[in-house]
């Protein structure tokens, strides 16, 4: 039995802060695009061995989860003599209960 733990990161682009002169008692008028850009780093972590292991990926939801938790399974050659248990918070994509147990 192994112990990994699993967390998502976002990456990516935010508006940016920036200082401007105006004259005093004037409201400074600063144009902002306002789009937002990123993509998500899902990463396992073996916290005895160091191990590490990473997709970075357009978004978070339970199928893509699923989808992650398939693929980490597979490598690992998951099965009836080898288990994993996997640490995750309480995020809504590993909450449902379309979050199901890989078996692969």
């Amino acid at each position: 039995m192994q112990l990994w733990c699993e967390d998502e990161h976002r990456l990516g682009l935010k508006p940016v802060v920036r200082r401007i002169y105006v004259p005093e008692g004037d409201w400074p008028i600063a144009h902002v695009n306002w789009r937002f850009e990123w993509l998500w780093l899902y990463a396992f972590a073996h916290p005895c061995t160091v191990e590490t292991k990473a997709w970075i990926l357009p978004y978070v939801n339970t199928e893509l989860f699923n989808r992650v938790l398939a693929e980490f399974a597979a490598e690992f050659n998951n099965g009836d003599d080898k288990h994993i248990v996997l640490v995750v918070d309480q995020a809504g994509w590993h909450t449902r209960v379309s979050a199901r147990k890989t078996n692969s």
